[in-house]
């Protein structure tokens, strides 16, 4: 996956707006206009760097002199205490910079820590760890790119993306059988189609459907396996719901091709990286 580069300075103009308004109250009365410094970022725990690019970038905006050398290259594992980059350039301007920086590579680095750990915990099974829509606005790019450094795969982007019929979807239109082929009459032929089931007779009636993926909502480890082995190859299965990292390696061994977490994205704890001043 690719971030674009318009929209990554448009999202770090939109933050530093918010954050600097008019002036920085502090830096711009204190230091002088023309006084520089040496900074570098270091990691306060063990995890991956994500997000270096972003980083930079909210320092060269301010600054378009200004020196940075990357020692850690982007989706790096790190231990506490690693720098991760070095900088040079104009006091006031690396001030301003430093917390918009820290709050974008924090988040993304949090994301493809987490990713890490869940793509590590399941390895050898034939299982995929993806992310969801469960993401915060206007931040959709950066956190599911950070999922890909984090070694997961990205579920559907948008609405667009896939045709995939939710719980509520099928108790709105009445069934799964009238819904998928309602859904069929109108959608083109390149429009895959998922359906979320929630036992095993749903299972058999999206299989009958000939949907292309059956997500597994909310089903034990032992459901799951028995719904693996009923589909049998003939859609992918999709294993989402409470699956947490002390449960999915279990999940894993049902079978499953996919599995989603919203938790990648949506409630992440932010990997701590700090700016310190000096060499």
């Amino acid at each position: 996956m690719t971030l674009l580069p318009f929209y990554i300075d448009d999202l770090i103009k939109t933050a530093l707006t918010e954050d600097i308004n008019y002036i920085d109250s502090t830096s711009d009365l204190l230091i002088d206009e023309d006084d520089r410094s040496d900074a570098y970022f270091v990691a306060k725990a063990d995890g991956v760097v994500c997000g270096i690019d972003i980083a930079m970038r909210v320092f060269t905006m301010l600054d378009p002199d200004v020196k940075i050398n990357v020692l850690i290259s982007e989706g790096e594992r790190v231990k506490k205490g690693d720098k991760i980059l070095t900088i040079s350039g104009k006091t006031r301007q690396m001030l301003k910079a430093e917390r918009t920086a820290l709050n974008l590579i924090q988040h993304m680095s949090g994301i493809a820590t987490y990713t890490r750990k869940c793509v590590d915990a399941v390895e050898g099974t034939g299982a995929s760890i993806a992310d969801t829509r469960k993401t915060l606005p206007g931040l959709r790019p950066l956190q599911k790119y950070a999922v890909t450094v984090g070694g997961g795969r990205n579920h559907r982007y948008n609405l667009t993306d896939a045709a995939m019929l939710k719980d509520n979807h099928i108790d709105a239109f009445g069934g799964i059988t009238g819904a998928v082929n309602a859904l069929r009459k109108k959608a083109g032929h390149m429009l895959q189609i998922e359906v979320e089931t929630r036992d095993l007779e749903e299972v058999q009636e999206a299989l009958d459907c000939g949907v292309n993926v059956i997500m597994l909502d909310n089903m034990s480890p032992e459901q799951m396996k028995e719904a693996c082995a009923l589909v049998n190859g003939r859609a992918k299965t999709e294993a989402s719901g409470n699956v947490t990292l002390e449960n999915i390696r279990a999940v894993a061994e049902s079978g499953v091709d996919i599995i989603s977490l919203g938790a990648l994205t949506h409630s992440v704890t932010a990997f701590d990286i700090s700016m310190k001043w000096g060499n």
